[in-house]
């Protein structure tokens, strides 16, 4: 009892000054496992002084210390509950405790935590380990072999989980042409959800390995979008580009900062290549964003006088062949 109050007391009047609740919560489950474990080297003492024979004292010290064992590992599970919480709360400095890998590290620090408690309790009743530490080392070996493939995507769902290329809401493109919305990411595959309503499963060894365009990332919460379009020769650019740039400005979701601008681009074999370009908030509206730009481009071409070609050829006979 006197050195529990005097260690919890020193701790929870340091503690007092700080603001956070996490390091009350830590005293309180701090205290039993402080005051059981002065309790029960007191007794392995008491067990040493009594003569007992070396059989019975050897089964009352290994009894006795595999409570203790059982008493930190309980400690611990409810440490790092508390500890992998408080992280999850503060995503911004702990990115990689979130809410779908927060299940996955308390089971890895609890299957830690066991072998740990497991492996002390074994040398606490005197029992060798190194064959089952041998055996437990080949057995992994062949799980590894056998399950290279589930392993690979789990490391990689944990990278991924980790570096963040990619979250959840975010339009992506992958190298092979899929294009789609991350509506998951798990620790064996990341899904997307493409414009046609059809989802697709991808294993993340291969996201992990492949090239990714993030259409969401980046400082700016904007997405280009560059509208071609290809005039007559002979044509006014000048009012072509003011015509370009304020079909942009009138539309309602086309930002006004960044300003739309137009580009003369190049010419080409039948008309004068121009490029509007501007930017919208969602990649989602893309599309619908692209269609509405064009159908008034074209209505301002039409009234504007602004000829939009078509390919054509001129084909000169030099020489009729003879009837």
């Amino acid at each position: 009892v006197l050195v529990d109050r005097l260690i919890t007391g020193v701790i929870s009047r340091v503690v007092a000054r700080t603001q956070t609740t996490l390091d009350d919560r830590l005293i309180s489950i701090m205290h039993r496992p402080i005051f059981t474990t002065v309790a029960m080297m007191g007794l392995i003492l008491a067990t040493v002084q009594l003569d007992l024979p070396q059989v019975l004292l050897l089964a009352t010290i290994g009894v006795i210390k595999t409570l203790l064992v059982l008493i930190w590992l309980t400690f611990g599970l409810r440490l790092s509950s508390i500890m992998l919480g408080a992280m999850k709360g503060q995503e911004d400095r702990f990115q990689f405790v979130q809410q779908t890998t927060e299940p996955l590290l308390k089971n890895a620090v609890a299957v830690l935590m066991f072998v740990a408690a497991t492996y002390t309790i074994l040398i606490a009743w005197d029992v060798n380990v190194t064959g089952l530490v041998a055996s437990a080392g080949i057995l992994g070996l062949a799980l590894s072999f056998a399950a290279q493939d589930t392993l690979a995507n789990l490391f990689a769902g944990v990278a991924i989980l980790a570096d963040r290329p990619y979250q959840i809401g975010h339009y992506i493109i992958l190298d092979s042409g899929e294009r789609g919305q991350v509506t998951h990411i798990g620790l064996r595959s990341t899904r997307l959800l493409t414009r046609d309503d059809v989802e697709i499963s991808i294993p993340n060894s291969v996201m992990g390995n492949a090239k990714i365009v993030n259409e969401a990332g980046g400082p700016p919460a904007r997405y280009r979008i560059r509208t071609s379009v290809g005039v007559a020769y002979g044509s006014d650019i000048d009012k072509v580009m003011e015509v370009l740039v304020g079909v942009a400005t009138e539309h309602p979701k086309v930002y006004s900062d960044p300003e739309p601008r137009a580009r003369f681009r190049t010419f080409g074999e039948s008309s004068l290549d121009f490029d509007l370009l501007c930017w919208i908030k969602l990649p989602a509206d893309r599309g619908i964003v692209a269609h509405e730009l064009n159908c008034a481009i074209y209505k301002q071409f039409e009234a504007a006088g602004v000829t939009i070609p078509f390919p054509q050829r001129d084909l000169y006979i030099k020489e009729m062949p003879s009837a």
